[in-house]
């Protein structure tokens, strides 16, 4: 039997979450798209989050911010949004190789949950799909963040009471 790990309602939780998102504002039209979907989707199920929004230039330059953030400001997780649509040369793929290389290494060495819905697509039609059509990636992106979010406040929280168990 699987479980869901999203109520279908919107959730008050005791303590008030932060996710922090960090677009791309190449591709502007779909991005938004992205974008907008992601913060209805995560005000739908926990209406008190924080979301605090933060654009740059482009795909590249996204887990620079990320970083800044995990360094300087609370966040219980981070969404990377952009898209990137391949040309004629390798320069799509290169991005998108360095963006996911970088936003893994990221959450893996600050221990915070870095969702990736950076779109690397074929054309233009497959990047319209995900941003603004039946396979929105952004209602995706909101749910992880949150599932992710929760999961290491349960696993902060297993830790603190060993901790405090062993000390007493």
């Amino acid at each position: 039997m699987s479980s869901n790990p999203l109520a279908p309602k919107p959730r008050s939780i005791g303590t008030r979450r932060t996710i922090s998102i960090v677009a791309s504002l190449y591709n502007d039209e779909l991005v938004n798209s992205l974008l907008n979907s992601t913060i209805e989707e995560l005000r739908r199920i926990m209406p008190s989050i924080t979301v605090p929004v933060y654009r740059v230039p482009g795909a590249f330059e996204i887990p620079v911010c990320a970083k800044h953030l995990i360094e300087n400001n609370p966040n219980d997780a981070i969404i990377a949004l952009g898209v990137i649509i391949k040309g004629e040369t390798d320069h799509a793929e290169l991005v998108g190789a360095s963006v996911t290389t970088s936003l893994q290494n990221l959450a893996l060495a600050n221990n915070i949950p870095i969702i990736h819905e950076v779109l690397l697509t074929e054309n233009r039609e497959q990047a319209v799909e995900r941003c603004q059509g039946d396979k929105d990636r952004g209602k995706e992106a909101a749910k992880a963040a949150i599932t992710m979010s929760e999961l290491f406040s349960s696993l902060k929280a297993i830790k603190a009471r060993k901790t405090s168990n062993s000390n007493g």
